[in-house]
Parts: structure tokens; sequence; C-alpha cells
């Protein structure tokens, strides 16, 4: 098993990479939920088979 996975098949180095789409702004992981948040837009992707699910129709309102 690989250092730098969090769960299986998701690569916590991806978050370097992975923006909000509506913000631009950097990305929180939740692991306990499986989702990559953006306190920005008040939005959290899914992760879902480890494939973070950056589509602003499939992300969830925060609280």
């Amino acid at each position: 098993m690989m250092e730098n996975v969090i769960e299986p098949g998701f690569d916590r180095r991806m978050l370097e990479a992975l923006v909000c789409p509506e913000t631009r702004a950097t990305l929180e992981y939740d692991a306990e939920k499986q989702e990559l948040v953006s306190r920005g837009a008040g939005l959290a992707f899914p992760i879902r088979n480890g494939i973070p699910v950056m589509l602003v129709d499939e992300a969830r309102t925060l609280d």
C-alpha cells in the first residue's frame, strides 16, 4: 500500500492539483465523509470509488 493513499484509490497529492470549479480556491479533504470541501463556495464534492466528482451539480451544499 502506498503511504500517500488515504482511502483506497484516493491519493491526497491530488489535492495539490484540484481547485473548486466555482471559486478556483483550494479544497479541504474530509476523510470521514469522503468529500472535497470548498468553504468559499459552500460546497462539498463527493469522492466516488476514489475519484473526486468536481461537478457543481453533484456537490452537496454545506449547512
